[in-house]
């Protein structure tokens, strides 16, 4: 039986007390421009207080009840423990209905909403390619890298330089973006080849910075802060398209660009290299012991990864016609990882989830603008409370053995 003890109680109030400090800014004061008066709305911190005072006891509630259950699963004898997505993925039954209705539902998307909605789902799938491309990095190999959106600029701005200046297409450029991002993660990858953890972050940090730094400040290459537009969108054998084919069909690609990222994400974690790379992830030492060579797999990781942001960084460059430096700055590197540890780290479902979630949810928040952004702070921090291994925890491969001895 769950019983409030005085330390929930306590941290309770405490939690409370912090909620009501941290909002009172928002929820409290209202500033009357017409009238030069200033409204105090204390009753909202009244409100903020006792959600906050009841969310933190139930959730003490909630993690007394989880770690009794987890007990009496371990005193069981022959009994395991299996995750909901486990079921999910194991019972085809349920698995294959449930991803044809989400494919068709995808595929007759544009046909039952407006060019806006499309345009939002677009962008939402840009950032499932970029969120998956950053789960090669952080969620299958182990490198926190904070500085990401670089690579997402070097192709942005590969395709906008060769269309501006040589007239380059969108085909042309698309594989080009790749293969320069991969070589900028190569040179990003040599430096950084001794560095764990937080200063790995840093060295990324840093690295993502100098990348928006140049591109400010070098007008002759870049056309500085200005950024560069009039940039040519995906062609169909010279069809001329109206505005809303032109979304569809840019639809249509990054929906192709997603399974594509898909399949081979997932034939790389089934593969030599997609083993190597989850080895290194637990522990190094014992990665290197093994005979795997440390270097080339770190390598390896930064440029599987930088060369999916630069395929999103030329869909990204087509899709608006303008790009500019403030379109890459920390809080898209932010935003990405995100995505990857909401999702769930090396999941490839749960990081589909992940993107669609943080990149929908706030622009069907808009009718609650003034707590929009509360609201979306709340379910991150919920998600971090209640799931901390993400939407979709990475389901590992496990080999049994029967208890006859038989394979």
């Amino acid at each position: 039986m769950n019983v409030i003890t005085i330390k929930n109680f306590r941290n309770a109030l405490v939690t409370a007390l912090w909620f009501m400090f941290l909002t009172f800014p928002i929820m409290v004061i209202k500033v009357n421009t017409t009238e030069n008066l200033i409204v105090w709305r204390w009753h909202n911190l009244l409100y903020v207080g006792a959600t906050a005072f009841t969310a933190s006891l139930l959730t003490a509630l909630y993690r007394q009840y989880r770690d009794r259950k987890r007990s009496q699963q371990q005193q069981e004898e022959g009994t395991s423990r299996v995750s909901w997505n486990e079921r999910f993925f194991n019972t085809p039954a349920i698995a294959r209905p449930v991803c044809a209705l989400g494919a068709l539902f995808f595929l007759v998307f544009p046909l039952l909403f407006s060019t806006y909605q499309v345009n939002i789902m677009t962008t939402a799938l840009m950032y499932v390619v970029l969120g998956l491309g950053l789960n090669i990095v952080v969620g299958v190999a182990g490198l926190l890298n904070l500085g990401y959106v670089a690579f997402y600029a070097v192709g942005a701005y590969t395709y906008a330089l060769l269309n501006m200046h040589y007239g380059v297409g969108f085909w042309v450029a698309l594989p080009l973006g790749g293969i320069m991002a991969a070589l900028f993660g190569i040179l990003l990858g040599f430096p950084v080849l001794r560095l764990r953890g937080d200063y790995l972050a840093i060295v990324t940090l840093g690295f993502g910075e100098i990348i928006l730094l140049v591109l400010k400040n070098w007008s002759e290459f870049s056309q500085g802060p200005g950024g560069i537009s009039n940039i040519s969108r995906p062609g169909l054998f010279n069809i001329q398209l109206s505005m809303e084919a032109t979304l569809n069909y840019q639809y249509y690609l990054t929906i192709a660009m997603v399974l594509l990222t898909i399949f081979v994400i997932n034939r790389l974690q089934n593969s030599r290299i997609g083993r190597a790379l989850f080895a290194l992830r637990e522990d190094e030492i014992a990665c290197q012991a093994m005979g795997i060579d440390k270097t080339t797999i770190k390598l390896t990781a930064f440029a599987l990864g930088a060369t999916w942001a630069g395929l999103a960084g030329v869909f990204f460059a087509a899709k608006n016609a303008y790009i500019n430096p403030d379109s890459f700055t920390f809080l898209e590197s932010a935003m990405i990882l995100c995505i990857v540890v909401l999702g769930g780290m090396g999941s490839i479902l749960g990081v589909i989830i992940g993107a669609l979630v943080l990149i929908l949810l706030p622009e069907y928040l808009r009718a609650f603008s003034d707590y929009r952004m509360l609201a979306f702070g709340a379910i991150l921090v919920s998600m971090m409370i209640f799931r901390p291994q993400g939407i979709v925890a990475n389901i590992r491969q496990s080999y049994r053995s029967s208890k006859d001895g038989a394979p």
